[in-house]
């Protein structure tokens, strides 16, 4: 099983995702009187019996490849606004699926697991993942809620060991460890 560290917003037709990563990396730094980072947004790709699989979260509107693999969605920024496809997320576990933005991932790919009972926990996991609104800390760890949850979350929840893992030098993955909480607790 690899992840892959994508640039936020990378390849997006549409540069909203983009602007309004940077715009939220540069109101975060200010805060917290520190440069701004790049920002980054985890995918996995997993081989299980010679067959691969994708997962990540994205958004509803913005896939351009149909709804193959959606086993779920949620709110984006307000639970009230995910009433409409511009303001839901999708949970994307796709058999033979692709990764949208996978060449412009950062730093290659990175082996977080070779066993096949880890590999299939993250795959059974995909569809209980707390659909929580992305943006937001409902449920109190000290992050938002995200797409770098979704993958930290599947893989604590799997058991993987992510004392290794953390996002390219000068980047940063906001949600990742409200993934992390979520699925310890």
């Amino acid at each position: 099983m690899d992840l892959y560290w994508i640039p936020l917003g990378a390849g997006a037709a549409l540069p909203v995702v983009r602007w309004s990563g940077r715009l939220f990396e540069g109101v975060a730094a200010l805060r917290a009187r520190r440069r701004p980072e790049n920002l980054y947004h985890a995918a996995l790709e997993i081989w299980l019996d010679d067959v691969r699989s994708t997962v990540e979260m994205a958004p509803a509107w913005g896939s351009g490849h149909g709804r193959e693999g959606v086993v779920g969605e949620g709110p984006v920024g307000l639970r009230m606004l995910g009433r409409s496809r511009f303001f839901r997320y999708e949970l994307r576990r796709w058999r033979g699926g692709i990764i949208p933005d996978l060449a412009e991932a950062v730093d290659g790919p990175t082996r977080v697991t070779t066993d096949s009972d880890q590999t299939l926990a993250v795959l059974e996991a995909v569809s209980s993942f707390p659909r929580v609104t992305w943006g937001r800390d409902e449920l109190k760890t000290g992050d938002m809620w995200n797409s770098n949850s979704l993958v930290a979350w599947a893989l604590t929840h799997a058991g993987v060991d992510l004392s290794s893992v953390s996002p390219p030098r000068g980047g940063r993955a906001p949600g990742w460890s409200a993934g992390v909480v979520a699925a310890t607790r």
